[in-house]
């Protein structure tokens, strides 16, 4: 019991800093506050950090970093690098980014001595706008967050970062490498994103009012994303992404080929043969050394 009270006591002695001050670091400092904990913030820019102080989404803006137990790097991959190399931290605190990419952040982060403790996160939540006033305290309700480790990372960060996770309201952890991170999130996140974008250049999209349903809204409600944002997750992550399209192509060219030769029996089979691996095997246990944690 005593233990218990002990760690309770430290995590919520700890003290947090954000920086990248946008729809997800400005949601993680007002998850973080509703949990009870005081998040300072940083940006680079002065607008998002005026408005985050305006509207109580942090407690003070950060000077320097060395005060701080856990910093969450809310920026994108390369900023975060940047960020991370310029800046000096406390000894063993920890340094959490939020990045879509993990190869590239381990890579970049292990290249050279740390003074402080790694680990990687992503929030598997978002919206399709971005900018902090855009953010919510229960963005990540119910959400998941990938939590990536290697031989180097240390146990008791990951378990502080676990324990924040939950407090925050997530709903699951999974935990991975960051080449299986990166490979499922190629699939998942960033081809979806690529095909978004690929379906609205179609010139049929002019004048479709009172064309559209469920499916249209769902194929483009990602069309719009930031294109600066997302081209450097695709290319650094680009071996897995373009296995992926390479695979997506392989599949419309043999439903294009059937439906060209006006061939329905192998068009059935054709799309059977999607709907039964779509059935089956999107629940299928991984063994790819993924541990998924469902929280209360």
């Amino acid at each position: 019991m005593f233990e218990k009270k002990k760690v309770k006591w430290f995590l919520y002695g700890m003290k947090i800093c954000v920086a990248g001050l946008g729809l997800i670091g400005g949601s993680l400092c007002m998850a973080l506050r509703r949990a009870g904990y005081k998040a300072d913030g940083y940006n680079r820019s002065p607008a998002p950090l005026e408005y985050a102080l305006r509207n109580n989404i942090i407690a003070a803006p950060a000077a320097g970093f060395e005060e701080y137990d856990v910093v969450f790097v809310a920026l994108p991959p390369r900023a975060a690098v940047q960020f991370i190399n310029a800046n000096v931290f406390k000894d063993g605190a920890i340094v959490a980014d939020i990045c879509g990419v993990k190869g590239y952040m381990e890579r970049e982060i292990y290249s050279r001595p740390r003074n402080f403790l790694y680990v990687g996160t992503h929030p598997m939540a978002g919206k399709e706008v971005s900018g902090i006033q855009n953010a919510c305290v229960d963005l990540f309700d119910r959400a998941s967050m990938v939590i990536t480790s290697c031989p180097k990372t240390d146990a008791a960060a990951l378990l502080t970062i676990k324990k924040l996770t939950k407090e925050m309201g997530f709903r699951v952890i999974v935990e991975c490498s960051a080449e299986v991170h990166d490979r499922k999130i190629a699939y998942t996140s960033q081809l979806a994103h690529v095909v978004s974008n690929a379906y609205v250049k179609d010139g049929e999209i002019e004048s479709c009012l009172g064309f559209t349903g469920g499916s249209f809204q769902d194929m483009t409600r990602i069309a719009g994303v930031d294109e600066g944002v997302w081209s450097e997750l695709y290319l650094l992550n680009s071996a897995n992404l373009s296995a992926r399209i390479g695979e997506l192509i392989a599949n419309l060219s043999q439903i294009k080929s059937a439906i060209d030769g006006a061939d329905e029996e192998v068009l059935r089979g054709v799309l059977k043969e999607g709907r039964e691996m779509f059935s089956g095997q999107r629940e299928k246990a991984s063994d790819d050394g993924i541990k998924i944690t469902l929280l209360k």
